[in-house]
């Protein structure tokens, strides 16, 4: 099995196998640099996320 690699995001430290709590880790990830940039990965796609929320609320109001 290949190894997998989680971001903890408590101690900002990269984990070869979840070593920690599920609910300090984001993952897996295939490879250490793929979790090594895992706070600018969820940094991004919760920004996308956001951007979604609001356009759909601006749509709904829209609709009234």
């Amino acid at each position: 099995m290949a190894a997998e690699f989680w971001f903890n995001m408590r101690t900002r430290l990269v984990e070869e196998g979840p070593q920690s709590g599920s609910l300090d880790l984001a993952g897996p990830f295939a490879t250490r640099e793929e979790a090594e940039r895992a706070p600018e990965v969820l940094a991004r796609r919760s920004q996308a996320w956001e951007d979604d929320d609001e356009a759909e609320r601006a749509w709904r109001s829209d609709e009234s």
